[in-house]
């Protein structure tokens, strides 16, 4: 099955490079097909022209994908056909995925952005927290199990912070991951901790007992507790 599946992939490739057309597009054509497509919520892909030539921006990369006809194209890194739409009810653009079973069906996969909009993790790198903060929360609320609000993806962008000693931004990161994940004990241990790094006892304090009232076995968050009311006292 799996040698199928290769040599299936090697025909079509074979096929659509050899199909490759040298496309006249108008300038109208341009200005209505470039912009983001959102691809996932926290992906783009970004269509723009050079010249007279597509080009795609997806993960970091320019691609430059074959055109098979004016509004298709194939786009190796995805190993997809790919299709400019419009919606006919709302009138709105989509890249739609091409069936190999069957090309004529249309569907709408990849929705045109409005211009302007980022992703949470592009306002997040911005350093626009408030933004990102409510992308991700939108991103909650649509699933509340998504990967691109996973816990520990989060406290990975907080240490490698930290190692920076970049506090301020670790701290504001664990901010979002303690508004997206109320209930952890380990997101408030964590804020604890990058507060105490950043010389601020009383947040330290704050988010410690935030800890405890999870979990209350938690040592490090009990020795610090213990030793900050002690010292309040004196």
């Amino acid at each position: 099955m799996k040698l199928k599946t290769l040599l299936s992939a090697l025909l079509l490739s074979f096929i659509v490079f050899n199909c490759s057309k040298n496309i006249d597009y108008s300038e109208a054509f341009k200005k209505k097909t470039s912009g983001s497509y959102i691809y996932n919520p926290d992906d783009l892909i970004e269509v723009y022209y050079e010249d007279n030539t597509l080009y795609l921006n997806w993960r970091g990369g320019k691609i430059k994908p074959v055109a098979l006809d004016t509004n298709e194209f194939f786009v190796a890194d995805m190993y997809k056909k790919l299709r400019f739409v419009q919606h006919p009810e709302t009138r709105q653009r989509y890249l739609s995925v091409i069936s190999e079973e069957n090309e004529n069906q249309m569907t709408y996969d990849y929705l045109k952005a409005p211009e302007g909009y980022k992703t949470p993790s592009a306002h997040l790198k911005e350093g626009n927290y408030d933004n990102a903060l409510a992308g991700y929360l939108e991103i909650k609320k649509q699933d509340s199990t998504s990967i691109f609000i996973n816990e520990r993806d989060f406290n990975r962008m907080v240490y490698q912070n930290i190692r920076k000693h970049d506090y301020e931004k670790a701290i504001e990161i664990l901010k979002i991951n303690a508004a997206l994940h109320p209930e952890s004990a380990n997101v408030y241990d964590s804020l604890g901790e990058a507060y105490l790094l950043h010389g601020d006892s009383l947040q330290a304090y704050t988010n410690y007992k935030k800890t405890l009232k999870i979990n209350s076995e938690n040592r490090q968050a009990k020795e610090f507790v213990n030793a900050y009311v002690a010292n309040s006292k004196e």
